[in-house]
């Protein structure tokens, strides 16, 4: 069991307990006490559980993004550039997926001037800042609507993905750590989302500095399944240099 799967547990654990003992998780994971309390220790730096001699309780303020409308004003200019820096890689006849968040959103705001693309996406804002674009045919997977993303997730929206292909995917999400991958405090979300990546050879993911090193309850992917990164100028240089190191190509805005 990974170090995430055990995160994983201990959070959905908390969640029907008040609180846990150290040698419960222990005895219930099999691993030792040792590696529990790295675990409890890595979680509370999260901001996820809060720590007490021998055990954890869940946090009262775990790790959560407002929602999208709550968003579109923060860090609104590095979101633009990071979004007409998506767009250059975007050419004429492609077919791609956009999914949803604010930074997509500025990338589909910065595409209205192309030709013959085909765009599939989850997310009604996207639909709606393109949908009265001239040459983009726009294909919607429809799906259970999350209301605070205003996004389609869920079975539905999965299965209509298997019927669709396109070259490259350009997504957004809440929290990258080198370690931990990528995670979403959206448990129900997480499924449609790895069906997304697993749709395109290009994973391209749209992420501004607030981002990173950030863990989330829901382990999404490793790291090394995005092939392109297109971040700004004030992310952090080491986390860069250490996924540069895995492969993946990093564009600043």
């Amino acid at each position: 069991m990974s170090t995430v799967e055990r995160e994983q547990i201990i959070i959905e654990v908390l969640k029907n307990h008040p609180s846990i003992r150290v040698s419960s998780l222990s005895s219930e994971l099999g691993v030792s006490e040792a590696t529990i309390r790295r675990d409890l220790d890595k979680l509370e730096k999260s901001g996820q559980i809060k720590r007490f001699h021998g055990g954890a309780i869940l946090n009262d303020k775990p790790f959560s993004e407002p929602s999208v409308i709550q968003r579109t004003t923060k860090l609104s200019n590095i979101k633009r550039r990071i979004g007409k820096k998506a767009a250059s890689l975007i050419q004429d006849g492609d077919s791609i997926f956009i999914g949803s968040g604010t930074t997509a959103l500025a990338l589909a705001e910065n595409l209205t001037d192309k030709k013959e693309l085909t765009i599939v996406t989850n997310a009604l804002t996207v639909i709606n800042a393109l949908s009265q674009a001239e040459n983009i045919s726009i294909i919607a997977t429809g799906g259970f609507l999350r209301a605070s993303e205003l996004s389609f997730i869920g079975h539905i929206t999965e299965l209509a993905l298997q019927e669709v292909r396109f070259d490259k995917v350009f997504i957004g999400i809440p929290a990258i750590d080198i370690k931990a991958g990528l995670t979403n405090s959206y448990i129900p979300e997480v499924m449609t989302d790895r069906t997304i990546i697993n749709m395109a050879p290009d994973v391209i993911l749209l992420a501004d500095h607030s981002k990173f090193n950030k863990v989330a309850s829901a382990f999404l992917a490793p790291v090394e399944q995005i092939t392109t990164l297109i971040t700004d100028d004030e992310t952090d240089q080491t986390t860069l240099h250490k996924l540069e190191e895995l492969g993946i190509k990093i564009i600043t805005a």
